[in-house]
């Protein structure tokens, strides 16, 4: 087969791994197509965590079909057992005859064993094929393997001349319904949505992901000194929706009392020139198994967060508006960088026409 019809297969295993967005993580996203004679007979996806991998899925679709057929796959088979059987023998009982693989996994149990494993039982192997896109895809799950830490996507709604709210701090509705509902989907896919509390003393807001969403977000909020009412949306619904406050290490006991028998969770992380460490904050998240976290402001803590380099991704609404006053509110309202060379550059990015706001999406880091 030619270069180009092996990138075709693996590009629609591609396709068919990101539809376990949100459902699978902190597992990695995995797409599987069996092709024999040049016809697909087979394909599969990781649909859900605990479930099983997208070979064995392929594999089973296939059924006889898949003897002496060539699988591709968007992540090496796992060879270990965790709460399914490992891949590879699976791949060994069906017979395939090939293997191609995108990319690696670095996961201690596999991390270049599954490869060898089935290079072992005499299974012609390639790695590599559209390997970039795969690490793309899973460069949320990579860089909690590698760094402990969950992905930040950072987002926020401006005016055309960059304002988040206006100098009183009015900020209803700078994006239309439209955008309102697709930063509502994000949501859904997240482990966490993050704000600060000037967000939620301003416009109370539920932070929910829509009925029917692959995962139920973490509400944080990050409160250093315990200013977070007891009235307020999310402490009501923290019964509902788990919500983690996150505040100092020097804070009114009582308070954390009153909200930890709201059902709230609180965490203590360090203070650093007036703020809450942010990489304290992730390791936290990261010890927990978070793999995705939505940061939705406002500006002070989305500064805070691109002060201290952890915003992996940012999604930006901009609106055809303008607010103007030079107390309104900026998106990034930290230090900033101090001359145009120090500017963060975004890596890879697109836009869109989402309603009547433009979508502007784009990563800073790359796995």
């Amino acid at each position: 087969m030619t270069v180009a019809v092996h990138e075709s297969y693996m590009q629609r295993a591609l396709e068919l791994a990101r539809r376990g967005e949100g459902y699978v993580e902190p597992n990695p996203m995995v797409g599987a197509v069996v092709v024999r004679d040049g016809e697909v007979v087979g394909e599969g996806w990781h649909e859900r965590f605990g479930g099983p991998h997208a070979e064995v899925v392929a594999l089973q679709r296939a059924r006889s079909a898949a003897r002496g057929a060539t699988l591709y796959v968007t992540l090496e088979p796992c060879c270990h057992w965790g709460k399914t059987p490992p891949c590879t023998q699976a791949i060994l009982r069906a017979g395939i005859g090939r293997v191609i693989v995108a990319m690696l996994d670095p996961f201690p149990a596999v991390a270049g064993r599954g490869v060898a494993e089935l290079v072992g039982a005499g299974i012609s192997v390639e790695v590599g094929v559209l390997e970039e896109q795969a690490r793309k895809l899973n460069a949320p799950y990579l860089k909690r393997l590698m760094r402990g830490r969950p992905w930040v996507i950072a987002k926020w709604a401006m005016s055309l001349d960059g304002k988040i709210a206006t100098a009183s701090g009015e900020s209803k509705w700078i994006s239309q319904e439209a955008a309102r509902q697709l930063a509502r989907q994000w949501r859904g896919k997240m482990d966490a949505v993050v704000v600060g509390i000037g967000t939620v003393e301003r416009d109370d807001p539920h932070l929910g992901a829509p009925p029917g969403s692959p995962r139920t977000p973490m509400r944080v909020v990050l409160d250093r000194q315990l200013r977070l009412p007891l009235t307020a949306q999310l402490v009501r619904t923290a019964r509902q929706a788990p919500v983690l406050v996150v505040h100092g290490q020097d804070v009114d006991p009582e308070k954390r009392e009153a909200l930890i028998r709201a059902g709230c969770e609180c965490v203590a992380v360090p203070v650093e020139a007036g703020r809450l460490a942010v990489p304290a904050l992730l390791d936290e998240l990261g010890r927990r198994q978070m793999t995705n976290v939505l940061v939705e402001g406002g500006g002070q803590v989305l500064g805070s967060f691109f002060d201290a380099g952890e915003i992996d991704e940012v999604r930006v609404f901009v609106a055809s508006m303008l607010l103007g006053g030079r107390e309104a509110v900026v998106p990034l309202a930290g230090r900033g960088v101090a001359a145009i060379a120090q500017a963060v550059r975004l890596r890879s990015w697109q836009v869109e026409v989402v309603g009547s706001d433009v979508l502007v999406t784009g990563r800073i880091t790359e796995m």
